[in-house]
């Protein structure tokens, strides 16, 4: 096993691991295997000086009280479970006899040479290396992808398979994303382009270490709209909250606590570019951009819109709000199939409920504006013809 460390930092090239993690690994397969050789119930250390680029293990035997439950140890799986003699401890006075200066706590070490046991040590070594380098690998990956829980991943399709579930190469890993995440009429085929929300990633018995991807998370809007907006992005203006009812319609709060900028228009953009991109990318998904309040009454009244409301009345404590609205704009405040309604509740966090009242909506003009007054008496023109 010479020069061992050498092909540790090779494999840790190779495999594209940090040298800390491929030692690590190498570590925990010397002290397998040296159990393997022992007993499992054995301790040990492995020492590694990188200056020589030579390792050396020792077994370890803490020195514990007489009676100390941890003499005794337990092994195998029920219902066939053994106790046995722990080799990993010894009891203070049987230590004693080979030195009386030893006290409880000490720590007694023996050299264990694994090439005294030939093949078999090279052998249990190279599969116990393979095993716990494999995990860095995967450690490494789960640790790197899940930072970027939250962000926007583009990957390749592989395949669809026949629970419509859409397979996604990104990177060194496999993405899945599941008929309930992927947006109602979207259809995929293999080598297709895709823009997704990493959700999490996770571990499965099936799959192995993968990541599940999402289009109908109304944090993906969010994600979207940051990357079409760089008001939003350098985050002049903020998003408050997002309700989508994916591939139909979508109402976003926004806010900004500066005086020269128009968190609507900003989102928007010249001639609705920016906010048609985002559209665009959700399949058609109509986005309304909504100007967030603190007070309740008035964020509630904008998430209503295009309805115009008569009054409200809410009940801050039970999260309810009831909604005074004429017969003309109920339809309006409702939606299709109760869609603006059921987001403007979302968004708002409230149960809106509506109270029909009569009469007919009229817009009010803003009064700033200068009137403008109708006449028929045209005599003012007649010395302009003279």
């Amino acid at each position: 096993m010479e020069k061992i460390l050498d092909i540790i930092e090779a494999i840790a090239l190779e495999k594209n691991i940090s040298k800390e993690h491929a030692l690590e690994a190498f570590s925990e397969a010397v002290k397998n295997t040296a159990k393997k050789l022992t007993t499992f119930t054995s301790n040990f250390e492995v020492i590694i000086d990188q200056d020589t680029k030579t390792y050396s293990v020792n077994k370890v035997i803490t020195v514990v009280p007489d009676g100390d439950s941890r003499l005794m140890a337990e092994v195998g799986k029920e219902p066939n479970i053994e106790t046995i003699e722990s080799d990993a401890f010894i009891s203070l006075s049987e230590a004693k006899e080979f030195d009386d200066s030893i006290e409880v706590g000490d720590e007694l070490k023996e050299e264990f040479v694994l090439e005294d046991h030939g093949r078999t040590a090279s052998a249990n070594l190279f599969r116990e290396l393979e095993y716990h380098v494999q995990r860095r690998i995967e450690q490494d990956l789960f640790e790197k992808y899940r930072e970027k829980v939250g962000t926007v991943m583009l990957g390749t399709v592989n395949r669809v398979d026949a629970e419509d579930n859409t397979h996604v190469e990104i990177g060194e890993l496999k993405g899945i994303m599941t008929l309930r995440n992927r947006i109602k009429g979207e259809t995929y085929k293999r080598g297709d382009s895709i823009r997704a929300l990493l959700r999490y990633v996770s571990v499965d018995p099936q799959y192995g270490l993968f990541l599940e991807l999402t289009r109908t998370s109304p944090k993906f809007l969010e994600s979207l709209m940051a990357s079409e907006v760089p008001e939003i992005d350098d985050g002049l203006v903020e998003i408050v909250n997002a309700a989508r009812i994916p591939g139909e319609r979508a109402k976003i709060a926004l806010k900004t606590e500066q005086m020269n900028i128009d968190p609507i228009g900003a989102a928007v953009g010249v001639k609705g570019v920016r906010i048609n991109a985002v559209s665009q990318e959700l399949n058609g998904e109509n986005i309304d951009c909504i100007d967030y309040s603190p007070i309740p009454e008035v964020f509630i009244t904008r998430s209503l819109s295009p309805a115009i409301t008569q009054g409200i009345k809410v009940d801050a404590a039970e999260k309810k709000a009831m909604v005074n609205i004429t017969g003309d704009q109920k339809a309006k405040a409702i939606g299709k199939s109760g869609i603006n309604i059921r987001l403007a509740s979302m968004l708002t966090g409230y149960t809106i409920e509506l109270n029909e009242v009569e009469g007919v909506a009229e817009r009010q003009v803003d009064s700033s504006e200068p009137e403008i007054t109708k006449t028929t008496d045209t005599t003012a023109l007649s010395d302009l013809f003279k």
